[in-house]
């Protein structure tokens, strides 16, 4: 009989990812924070596809993400290639370039009058979601005893958007909120759907949902047309024991109450968003994770730019009090260089666990610390 394969951590870490986000929920040390650079179609880089070949290829996306996870090491594979599957297999018209991110064609329907035509999704015969979903199988089956590993699951405000465009929608929000909460029950049924068959595949949801952005619409409208949906999706992901992540792009601060109120454990904070202001108003409530620049800092800046970044975000969050997870603000560009996403995690590793270490990352030390640690 051949000897059990005994596994070992990320070659740089002591931890896996599940035993240091076990150990880090309990309060106890950790060989450094988590660290999530949220990679999407960067990952057809890592294994050197193109993002159409990501997208529509159940082996070709888990083999991405494998490779990915593997070469950085970080704390959560989040299967994901676009907001557009769910509107997709609803009957929306996605355009699929050869190496670019997919964006909206044509949404399912013209007029309010044919949202009665509309179905919610089959996850396991409609448009990529089955493909989705086999990616997830087999990342969970080659790595899951390693790291989490999650699905992006589009939010049902954003995914109604897609059924019927978003300017028709933000102009239904002010003059027909019937037929509004008509698209987002829909969605909704999708939305539950595939999270159901996110979970037999052995994963666990992700929330997102760009269009309920304080950018887009008031924080009253999405109290009224966000909020009930998205607290429905929190208890149901736990009601399956996991946690529920909660990202909203663009300007939130407006809402991390209501956010918090859905039952989220952990916020997304996009870059947009002030982090310190987020732990004073929310902390006490939930784990945050955030909130390094997508683009001017990961896809464009220098190394010393990322390390800076970096020590921002910690000194400004690491005693959150329910917890911070060091992140991108929003997924990043698919051309973010892969050294970059090195320099993040490296980052996090020079900076260990500020609690166990003791180590101030007060604004007027991160100068003095970045320079010495990138000697």
């Amino acid at each position: 009989m051949p000897d059990r394969i005994i596994k070992k951590p990320f070659y740089k870490d002591s931890l896996f990812p599940l035993q240091r986000l076990e150990a880090y929920g309990k309060g106890l040390a950790v060989d450094r924070l988590p660290c999530v650079p949220i990679v999407g179609n960067t990952a057809a880089r890592v294994l050197g596809v193109s993002v159409s070949e990501l997208r529509n290829n159940g082996k070709i996306l888990a083999d991405a993400h494998i490779a990915s996870y593997r070469r950085f090491g970080y704390d959560n594979i989040r299967v994901f290639t676009d907001l557009y599957t769910l509107a997709e297999g609803m009957g929306a018209r996605i355009r699929v370039p050869e190496d670019e991110t997919a964006f909206l064609g044509e949404p399912a329907i013209e007029s309010v009058a044919e949202i009665e035509s509309l179905r919610p999704v089959d996850p396991y015969r409609d448009g990529v979601l089955p493909e989705h979903l086999e990616a997830l199988e087999r990342v969970v089956q080659e790595v899951g005893d390693e790291v989490p590993v999650t699905s992006a699951l589009t939010g049902p405000f954003t995914n109604a958007s897609f059924l019927v465009g978003a300017v028709t929608l933000s102009r239904l929000v002010l003059k027909d909120p019937v037929s509004v909460h008509k698209l987002c029950k829909l969605s909704l049924e999708s939305a539950l759907a595939y999270a159901e068959a996110i979970f037999a595949a052995g994963g666990t949801p992700s929330l997102t949902d760009a269009m309920s952005s304080s950018t887009v619409i008031s924080p009253k409208q999405f109290e009224e047309f966000s909020f009930p949906y998205l607290k429905i999706l929190v208890d149901y992901i736990h009601s399956k024991g996991r946690p529920a992540t909660l990202h909203i792009c663009g300007k939130t601060n407006l809402i991390w109450n209501k956010m918090a109120d859905t039952g989220a454990d952990c916020l997304s904070i996009d870059n947009d968003a002030d982090l310190l202001d987020a732990k004073l108003k929310v902390g006490h409530r939930v784990r945050l994770m955030g909130n390094v620049h997508p683009s001017a800092i990961m896809l464009q800046g220098s190394r010393e730019d990322i390390w800076r970044e970096v020590y921002r975000c910690v000194a400004a969050a690491h005693d959150n009090p329910r917890g911070f997870v060091v992140a991108s603000g929003c997924s990043l560009p698919t051309e973010t260089p892969l050294e970059n996403i090195d320099a993040m995690l490296d980052a996090v590793r020079e900076i260990g666990d500020p609690a166990a270490t003791g180590r101030l990352l007060v604004a007027g030390f991160q100068d003095e610390l970045v320079n010495n640690s990138l000697k």
